[in-house]
């Protein structure tokens, strides 16, 4: 759960959280030794007093400057691409949930099933132990299970978004985005609304609990 010094990802709680944080930290360190490469030679320069200037150009340098960036730029791109395909993919969902974004509020929707649908308001601050993180009716799914949402909105746009698992989508009038994600252990995990969508923008948080196959068929049945 985000606090209020968190500067560094939240813990992953799903495989492509997972491999987005591998990614991040793969692409931080290829720029952190490019900036020191970059700052020795602008040292060295300083440093140096001697100057040629019968040197007009050099073409085997001007080739190493040029393929050198272009072979970095594949070692970021390969691994990019890769996990692009991987959120876009949809693996034989077990169940699809549609989320509806109002103002302000999200309702959800379990398409599998009969008449299961409600709306999650945020609570109050006398009622909730989080301030602006709680929810009166939590989205429940059952854990190590691949789970396909579907979003849209109702009015403006908005954005439902769970950094912990890696979701962020944009939730459009007239057009479903769709997702998928696996998460990988039990818990209860927050977001909210990432993308301005008017007064009361900041108090449309987003609660999931990831439970047990078997508590999660039996939450289905009290409906």
């Amino acid at each position: 759960m985000p606090m209020w010094n968190h500067l560094n990802f939240q813990d992953s709680n799903s495989p492509i959280m997972e491999q987005l944080i591998m990614f991040h930290d793969h692409t931080m360190m290829i720029l952190i030794i490019i900036t020191l490469f970059i700052l020795y030679f602008m040292f060295m320069s300083i440093m140096n007093k001697h100057t040629n200037n019968l040197l007009m150009e050099n073409q085997s340098i001007e080739i190493i400057w040029t393929l050198i960036p272009a072979f970095i730029l594949i070692l970021i791109t390969i691994p990019s691409l890769r996990i692009l395909y991987l959120m876009e993919e949809i693996f034989n969902p077990i169940i699809t949930i549609k989320s509806i974004g109002h103002q302000w509020y999200w309702s959800y929707e379990y398409s599998d099933f009969n008449n299961i649908e409600f709306d999650s308001f945020m609570k109050s601050d006398q009622e909730s132990l989080i301030r602006l993180l709680e929810v009166d009716n939590r989205l429940i799914v059952p854990m190590n299970n691949t789970i396909r949402i579907l979003t849209t909105s109702m009015d403006v746009i908005h954005s439902w978004s769970l950094p912990s698992i890696g979701l962020k989508m944009d939730s459009i009038p007239g057009r479903i985005n769709q997702s998928m994600f696996n998460i990988s252990r039990p818990g209860i995990y927050v977001g909210q609304c990432s993308e301005i969508c008017g007064a009361n923008h900041s108090f449309m948080p987003i609660v999931m609990e990831s439970i047990k196959m078997n508590n999660f068929i039996n939450w289905i049945k009290m409906f």
